[in-house]
C-alpha cells in the first residue's frame, strides 16, 4: 500500500516550506526525506503520515453521522468539521488500519466502469472521483483518490500507476498508466480488463484441474485415516478378548492403526516440516523458476499451463504492441506477466541480452529462450517475414485459447472421472473391510 506523507521544514532562507510525497513504508519515507534535505538544504522539523479518522456528528433532533476522513492529523478534521459550522463532533484516529489489497474482481469492476466512462466522453479526473465514492475497498479507494490528486498535480500518469503496482498489479498499472498518455484511453482501458477476464478464466481452470482435485483427495486420505485409526479398532479389537484369529484384512486393517496410533502424529508432523519448508522455498526466487519449470512438465495437466502462459504473454505483449514502440521494454512487461517465473527468468536472461548486446533478431532470441513452442516460433517467423508481428502475437495468443480452453474443459472431466473412481475405490475397500468384521463369531462358551 501506498502512505502519504507530508514533511515541514526550513530552508537556507529560514522560511518554513511544506511538501507531500507517496511511498510504500515510513523507512522509505525517511531515506526519502534524507535525500531531499540533503538536496535542497532543508532543516526538517515534522513529518507526518496521513491517517484515518472517524468521526461522529451529532445534529440536534438527527441520528448521530458516522464518517471517515483522511487527514495528517486531529487538529485538521477538528478545522474542517468547525469550518462547516459543526460544534458536536467526536474525532477518533483509527489506530489497527489495516489496508486489505483488493481483490482482482475490484480491480476488473474498477476498470470496466472507467472504460464506460471513458467511451461516454467522460474525463478521467471526474471518472476516478466518481468511482473513488463508489469502491467499498479501502486500499483501492485510497489509491484513486491519491492518483487522482497526483495527476491534478501535474504528475506522469505512467510513473504514478506503477507506484501502486501492488494495488492493481504490474501488468494492469503499467496499462493504466499509459493509457493516460494515449489517444485512445477506453481503446486501452477495455483490452485491459479482456487480459484480466482472461486470466480469471485460466486461474479457475487450473484451480479446478488440480487445487479442487487435490482437496478431494486429501479429504479422503484423512477419513480414511480417521476411520482406521479411531472407528476402526473400537469394533476390532472386541474381537481380541477372546483370543482367537482374525481374517487378514482385519489383522492388517488392525496392525495399521495400531502403527498410525504410535506413529501418526510424528508422521504428519514430518510432513507438515516438510511441506512449510517446501513452501518457504517456493517464496524464494530460485525456488519459483524451479516450480515453474517443473509444473509445465506435470503429465497431462503440464503442457496446458505452458501453453496457458504462452498464451498471457503474447496477449500482453500485442496489447502493449499497439500503443508502445518500445519492443525491450514490451518483451520484459510481457514476460513478468505471464506468471511464470521460470518462463520470465529465460526471457530476460536469454532473449533481452541477445538483442541489445549481441543484434540478435526478434524471433531468434525468442527461440533461444527454449520456452516457446515450435507452434508459436513459426507464426512468429512468419510475421517477422511478412513485417506483421503484431498480427502474428494475436494470432498465437487466439489460437492458444482455443486450444487451451478446449482442452482444459475435457481434462477436468477426466481428471475429475478419475478422482470419482479413487474415492468410490476407497469407498468400497472401507465397505468391504467393515463386512468382513460382520462375519467374525466369537467362539461359543464364553
Amino acid at each position: 500500500m501506498i502512505f502519504e506523507y507530508r514533511f515541514t521544514g526550513i530552508n537556507q532562507q529560514g522560511r518554513m516550506v511544506q511538501g507531500t510525497f507517496s511511498v510504500n513504508s515510513l523507512r522509505e519515507a525517511k531515506k526519502y526525506l534524507a535525500r531531499l534535505a540533503s538536496q535542497y538544504k532543508l532543516n526538517i522539523k515534522a513529518l507526518e503520515r496521513r491517517r484515518d479518522f472517524i468521526y461522529t456528528v451529532t445534529l440536534p433532533g438527527k441520528r448521530p453521522v458516522h464518517k471517515h476522513q483522511l487527514a495528517y492529523s486531529k487538529d485538521e478534521v477538528v478545522a474542517a468539521l468547525t469550518k462547516m459550522g459543526y460544534s458536536n463532533f467526536k474525532i477518533t484516529e483509527v489506530f489497527l488500519d489495516f489496508h486489505l489489497r483488493p481483490g482482482i474482481q475490484d480491480i476488473l469492476m474498477f476498470i470496466k466502469l472507467s472504460t464506460t466512462m471513458l467511451k461516454d466522453k467522460m474525463s478521467f479526473g471526474k471518472v476516478l472521483e466518481m468511482l473513488s465514492e463508489e469502491i467499498s475497498n479501502r486500499t483501492l479507494k485510497e489509491a484513486l483518490l491519491q492518483i487522482e490528486g497526483q495527476l491534478k498535480a501535474g504528475g506522469e500518469g505512467k510513473e504514478i500507476f506503477m507506484q501502486y503496482s501492488k494495488v492493481f498489479g504490474r501488468f494492469p498499472a503499467y496499462m493504466l498508466g499509459l493509457a493516460t498518455r494515449s489517444g485512445n484511453m477506453a481503446e486501452v482501458f477495455e483490452a485491459t480488463g479482456k487480459f484480466i477476464e482472461r486470466d480469471l478464466e485460466i486461474r479457475k481452470s487450473i484451480k479446478k484441474a488440480l487445487i479442487s482435485p487435490f482437496f478431494a483427495v486429501i479429504a479422503t486420505l484423512g477419513a480414511v485415516a480417521y476411520y482406521v485409526q479411531e472407528i476402526f479398532p473400537a469394533t476390532a479389537e472386541l474381537f481380541l478378548n477372546y483370543n482367537m484369529d482374525l481374517p487378514p484384512m482385519t489383522m492388517a486393517t488392525l496392525d495399521a492403526s495400531h502403527w498410525l496410533q504410535r506413529f501418526g502424529w510424528i508422521l504428519f508432523a514430518i510432513v507438515a516440516l516438510l511441506i512449510g519448508a517446501f513452501w518457504q522455498w517456493k517464496q524464494s526466487d530460485r525456488g519459483r523458476i524451479w516450480f515453474d519449470r517443473s509444473i509445465t512438465r506435470i503429465p497431462l495437466v503440464g503442457h496446458l499451463i505452458h501453453k496457458s502462459a504462452i498464451e498471457i504473454f503474447f496477449r500482453v505483449f500485442a496489447t502493449i504492441y499497439s500503443g508502445s514502440g518500445d519492443n525491450i521494454d514490451n518483451i520484459r512487461i510481457a514476460s513478468e506477466a505471464c506468471r511464470n517465473a521460470w518462463m520470465e527468468k529465460q526471457i530476460k536472461d536469454i532473449t533481452i541480452p541477445k538483442m541489445l548486446r549481441e543484434g540478435e533478431a526478434f524471433v531468434e532470441s525468442m527461440e533461444a529462450s527454449g520456452v516457446f513452442t515450435k507452434t508459436a516460433i513459426t507464426r512468429l517467423r512468419t510475421g517477422q517475414e511478412t513485417g506483421n508481428i503484431l498480427l502474428a502475437a494475436e494470432q498465437i495468443a487466439v489460437f492458444y485459447e482455443a486450444e487451451t480452453t478446449y482442452k482444459m474443459n475435457n481434462l477436468i472431466e477426466y481428471i475429475q472421472s478419475i478422482i470419482a473412481l479413487f474415492i468410490s475405490v476407497v469407498i468400497s475397500l472401507l465397505t468391504v473391510i467393515s463386512a468382513e468384521i460382520a462375519t467374525i463369531s466369537p467362539p461359543t462358551g464364553f
